[in-house]
């Protein structure tokens, strides 16, 4: 039997599985979407909405395809995403003049104006969030999260053990409008 300290357990093994890192992680993001969404909301947007849109201000125009890949989601639900922002003005498609079936996501004016807006609710948001916390402790946060992508990547790719197949090869990149360390 572990020995505890401090009247908690010795090692996180020993904890209950709410106390375990992989479920503070998934909590923490949870409610770092959660806020983003609350903040958001005043202009319309959620925040997969707003990191779509900031992608496609920075490397747009890009095609739908492109634009799920790098965000870490599906097709489809990229299609939804753009299809409100479209009718919200913020974004609009082009024909691409390599491939007729293919369309280019561009940003508009009023789109371009509406990633001004994101960007300084991100910047107040940010702050807030990193409140008490140094650069220094960013950064390691940072490079241990990298390692556990790397190493969530590595047991999917080794397969499960019920024989199945693995469906992730690569963790997803949720990228918040133009976050900076």
């Amino acid at each position: 039997m572990t020995q505890t300290t401090a009247g908690g357990p010795s090692h996180e093994l020993d904890a209950p599985p709410w106390l375990r890192v992989e479920t503070t992680l998934i909590g923490a993001a949870t409610a770092i979407r959660t806020a983003y969404d609350v903040r958001l909301a005043p202009l319309g947007l959620t925040l997969s909405l707003a990191s779509l849109l900031a992608y496609v201000a920075d490397f747009g125009p890009v095609n739908q395809t492109r634009a799920a890949e790098h965000l870490g989601q599906g097709r489809a639900a990229t299609g939804v995403q753009v299809d409100r922002l479209e009718q919200l003005g913020y974004v609009e498609r082009l024909p691409d003049p390599d491939d007729r079936r293919v369309w280019k996501l561009a940003i508009t004016a009023s789109g371009r104006a509406l990633v001004d807006r994101v960007t300084e609710v991100d910047g107040v948001l940010r702050a807030e969030l990193r409140s008490g916390i140094s650069r220094a402790e960013r950064q390691q946060l940072a490079a241990v999260l990298v390692r556990l992508q790397r190493n969530l990547v590595t047991a999917i790719g080794t397969g499960t053990t019920d024989g199945a197949s693995p469906s992730l090869t690569q963790p997803p990149r949720p990228t918040p409008p133009r976050m900076e360390t």
